[in-house]
């Protein structure tokens, strides 16, 4: 919704003519929540209420307005059994706006899903930060190595998202200082030596929402030796995911795991996002 509130505002400074369309009331089982819009020009649709005859309806009474250049602000309900011969069995009530000025005042700004730190841009990293494109979130995607980002999201496509912000430095773990408390981490560089360096700093800062290690279920547990050797408190260890992914998903192609990995952090509560302070380890050993 954020990148979708992005392009009306760009429409709106096009002087684009389009429709919002704001789902302001759902009961039961409807297929969006309240406060989902979409936008409908005479040509182009962006974002969805929900798709089937619902969205036809929407889309129908949305050209209806601006084909009679009818602009004022309206709503309909729909009972989406009786109404349209929809399953869902819920109601949904749509409210019909030009873009204007005041239509993107009330449109808010959401903050995004999470915030992650994404360590590694080899395929995986690569495959998982294309997912994370069209998502309210924001990554700061981090490698020592600049050539490994690719310049464009896919070949001829354009640029990356700006939500996803590449960071090229050599000292990578210094990099989890900056995230903010409650972040999610995913460590899958190339170099096992360098995995360990920044899941120990994760580890030590203890307030992560998600930590995700990329490895077999054998270097989980050579890592949680050298973290215990550390000093590293047992239930932060417990809280480390490795292997990363949702369990049961076959195969090992890039893109696979990135759909497992991303399904993963969809899932994981708010609630469980903790702010905790770091649990107190024993001082850092060498390697």
């Amino acid at each position: 919704m954020s990148r979708l509130r992005a392009l009306a505002g760009s429409w709106l400074v096009s002087r684009r003519r389009c429709i919002v369309v704001e789902v302001i009331e759902a009961r039961g089982s409807a297929p969006r929540e309240t406060g989902t819009r979409m936008l409908v020009s005479l040509r182009d649709t962006a974002g969805t209420v929900g798709g089937g005859h619902l969205e036809l309806k929407a889309i129908e009474q949305a050209r209806a307005m601006l084909r009679s250049d009818e602009l004022a602000q309206r709503s309909e309900h729909f009972p989406l059994g009786p109404a349209l011969g929809q399953c869902c069995g819920g109601a949904v009530t749509l409210f019909y706006a030009p873009l204007d000025a005041e239509a993107l005042a009330r449109w808010p700004v959401e903050p995004p899903r999470f915030h992650l730190q994404l360590y590694g841009a080899g395929h995986v990293g690569r495959a998982i930060a294309r997912a994370l494109a069209p998502l309210n979130v924001r990554v700061d995607w981090i490698d020592e190595r600049d050539e490994e980002f690719p310049r464009e999201l896919f070949e001829h496509s354009g640029p990356w998202p700006d939500h996803i912000r590449k960071v090229c430095v050599d000292a990578v773990e210094g990099e989890v200082t900056s995230a903010p408390a409650a972040a999610f981490y995913l460590v899958l560089t190339h170099r096992h030596d360098l995995d360990l360096r920044i899941s120990e700093a994760i580890l030590r800062r203890g307030d992560f929402g998600f930590f995700g290690l990329i490895g077999s279920k054998t270097k989980r547990q050579r890592f949680i030796h050298r973290f215990e050797q550390r000093g590293i408190a047992d239930e932060l260890i417990a809280r480390m995911s490795c292997p990363i992914g949702v369990p049961g998903v076959i195969g090992k192609e890039p893109e696979v795991i990135a759909a497992s990995v991303v399904a993963q952090l969809l899932a994981v509560p708010v609630s469980s996002a903790t702010t905790a302070r770091p649990a107190r380890t024993a001082s850092t050993a060498t390697t």
